[in-house]
């Protein structure tokens, strides 16, 4: 072989080996945040965040900016206490003004999910899971629950829904699955107390869960519906004195817990991986934490988002809003 068929060969093997040993993934061309705002007054609002910055804050939204969700180059706003779902279109340069409001008449909305162009959304006063048709943006049917739903999710065929409380407010320890088809309760699982955040993994449906005694202290644990055998239930309680978050979420594949100021991997019998913590921020100071690829984004008490790399590293930080929850992503399509 001449040198330059070697240089060439050389060359192609490189890059076939950086193709195939890294991922690329590309950051979201936009970042919601819903800052719920102080409990009482209209101050929730919305931070959306590009590639330089603050883009835009659309301020004074409602009282308690509850959730997110991002549909078609839409994004949906529920606020909780000012009982109504907001409408925006989404564009490059941010949300368009002034969008579309929809009066849930009271019903003290919480979060929501996306199926096949209705948007199912769950609420307290009317203990109920309410369905919006997204070609009309109307109302239709509502199924009613037993207790105070939460999280709520699909899995491209059926609704998974978290009952976080029963009606007195003590803690409620079941999860729904419901037909979109039927808009029926075709299922019902004992997960153990407080269910706050569902996610769906390899055919399975992990549940964080945080619960309280007389006296308010908080308790956490996990559970996992098992689909691949008869949708079995695993519970783990992490007692006491650990400090964990509300929320479950996807990252590097896999599914981690909202632990101890950051996320960390839950091993297969859902205790948590200590060694795989990424974040490392005062546990007191952490509102919410959400991934997204190959980044962690946590919300802080005193109005802060915070991302972290996969490595640990705090790349960007923002000031934002007063208690920021949710938080979602869009990319242009």
């Amino acid at each position: 072989m001449n040198f330059n068929k070697l240089v060439i060969l050389l060359v192609l093997l490189s890059f076939g080996c950086d193709s195939d040993s890294e991922i690329s993934y590309q950051d979201p061309d936009l970042i919601f945040i819903a800052n719920e705002g102080k409990f009482g007054t209209s101050t929730g609002s919305i931070t959306v965040i590009n590639e330089y910055g603050i883009l835009q804050t659309i301020s004074e939204l409602g009282d308690v900016v509850q959730s997110l969700q991002v549909y078609n180059n839409k994004l949906f706003v529920i606020s909780n206490n000012s009982h109504k779902i907001n409408v925006f279109e989404i564009t490059e340069q941010g949300l368009l003004l002034p969008g579309i409001e929809i009066d849930t008449n009271g019903s003290s909305p919480r979060e929501m999910t996306v199926i096949d162009n209705k948007l199912y959304f769950t609420n307290w006063n009317t203990k109920d899971i309410k369905i919006l048709n997204l070609f009309n943006y109307k109302l239709e049917e509502s199924i009613k629950v037993a207790g105070l739903p939460e999280a709520i999710i699909n899995d491209g065929e059926n609704i998974y829904v978290g009952i976080m409380m029963n009606e007195d407010y003590s803690d409620a320890s079941t999860v729904l699955k419901v037909s979109p088809n039927s808009n029926q309760i075709i299922s019902q699982y004992e997960v153990g107390k407080g269910p706050t955040s569902l996610l769906k993994h390899d055919g399975d449906i992990y549940v964080a869960r945080t619960y309280y005694d007389s006296n308010w202290n908080s308790f956490y644990g996990t559970s996992k519906i098992n689909s691949n055998n008869s949708e079995e239930v695993i519970k783990v309680n992490y007692g006491d004195g650990v400090v964990c978050g509300g929320s479950v979420n996807m990252f590097d594949d896999s599914p981690y817990r909202s632990h101890d100021g950051g996320i960390a991997k839950l091993n297969t019998d859902l205790s948590i991986n200590n060694q795989t913590q990424i974040g490392l921020y005062s546990p007191s100071n952490v509102y919410s934490v959400q991934t997204h690829r190959d980044k962690v984004y946590i919300g802080t008490f005193d109005g802060y988002l915070k991302i972290i790399d996969s490595d640990n590293n705090e790349i960007n930080n923002y000031k934002v809003g007063d208690f920021p929850g949710d938080i979602k992503f869009w990319n242009k399509n």
